[in-house]
């Protein structure tokens, strides 16, 4: 078999320096005697650890100072909780963005604590564009305003910060954090699971602005409560150490790089490639607007469905994984995430093309 490419949507590919970090650590963290999975998250180590971790994303995003960094559980589906229970009253208005079935997830949890309002859709024509800002109808009472920035199965990315003036403004990056530089200060919270560009399963990462913690309702569980995470540092329970060491060896990767404007060109790049194949393809076809098309997750389908089983089998027996797309929605999908290198995205067209030629 061919080298292996893994085009996974999460758990996702790990760039391959940190996985040899954590290979050669694995038994014996910085002649500590200790596995980071056992050393006590009390202890001095592992402050230095997460410690680490925390400096360097706030370097990397440039977070300002009136921010929090806490590292949770629970992934992104906690926070579709975790949020309308923080920054909502019973009987709140809260406006929503649906572009995808992410959106869709957090608008149903979100509606069994507050009064949901859809401000904008994009359910019309199949999910496959971001609806203008001149579309939205906002409610002027809101709490807070909640878009997904990028539909990892839909494949639809916002490459545009909206305007909404002193509305929280609430954004689930999960499939594309850390891929190009954000302005943090613009949003209330950002939040993300880290298994698609951060880390292994099990990891979230909230930044949330420091004039939104403090304000659940009462009844709302002491773990669900932002400042319970705040107050004790995102120690109030043992935190997924794992995931934070290795969350905090991708940031340093990054770093290493030339952070986020450099591989917001790499990303740029290994997008460009596969969608301008797609685009001089009569086999294949992208269903997403141009202008909204998302550089981490790109899915695709087949002149003929009929296809499909055979190209993902040729295309496992070649070295290229997990291109299936997801079951709500069919197809092919590739995620080119930070970690994924412009050689496996040449050598999914390559297959492409060969594919098409013997079946076209």
């Amino acid at each position: 078999m061919s080298k292996i490419y893994n085009f996974s949507a999460g758990p996702a590919v790990l760039p391959k320096e940190v996985l040899e970090v954590a290979k050669s650590e694995m038994l014996d963290w910085h002649s500590s005697g200790m596995s980071v999975m056992e050393m006590s998250h009390r202890g001095k180590e592992f402050f230095q650890i997460i410690n680490e971790a925390e400096t360097d994303l706030r370097d990397l995003l440039a977070i300002p100072s009136n921010y929090k960094v806490l590292f949770l559980q629970g992934g992104a589906h906690l926070q579709f909780s975790m949020i309308p229970l923080n920054l909502a009253g019973e009987a709140s208005q809260v406006d929503y963005i649906n572009t995808g079935i992410w959106s869709k997830k957090a608008i149903d949890e979100a509606s069994r604590f507050c009064n949901v309002n859809i401000a904008a859709s994009s359910e019309d024509k199949g999910f496959t564009y971001v609806p203008s800002q001149d579309q939205w109808r906002l409610n002027k009472d809101a709490s807070y305003i909640h878009f997904t920035s990028n539909e990892t199965i839909g494949g639809v990315e916002f490459f545009w910060t909206p305007d909404v003036d002193n509305v929280p403004l609430i954004a689930d990056m999960s499939s594309h954090i850390l891929s190009r530089p954000v302005d943090v200060s613009k949003f209330g919270i950002i939040y993300a699971g880290a298994q698609k560009n951060i880390g292994p399963a099990g990891l979230a990462i909230v930044i949330i602005r420091e004039d939104l913690i403090g304000h659940a309702r009462n009844n709302t569980p002491t773990m669900l409560d932002f400042k319970t995470h705040a107050d004790n540092e995102s120690m109030y329970n043992t935190p997924p150490t794992f995931g934070i060491y290795i969350a905090g060896l991708v940031f340093k990767w990054l770093k290493n790089l030339g952070g986020l404007s450099e591989i917001e060109k790499i990303n740029t790049k290994k997008a460009n490639i596969l969608y301008n194949y797609l685009d001089a393809s009569d086999f294949y076809s992208s269903p997403i607007r141009i202008e909204d098309r998302s550089r981490m997750n790109i899915p695709f389908t087949l002149k003929e469905s009929a296809l499909d089983d055979l190209f993902l089998k040729r295309a496992e027996a070649h070295g290229l994984l997990q291109l299936k797309g997801h079951k709500l929605v069919g197809g092919m999908r590739a995620s080119l995430y930070n970690a994924m290198p412009i050689e496996g995205v040449i050598e999914l067209v390559n297959f492409m093309e060969a594919f098409a030629r013997q079946h076209g």
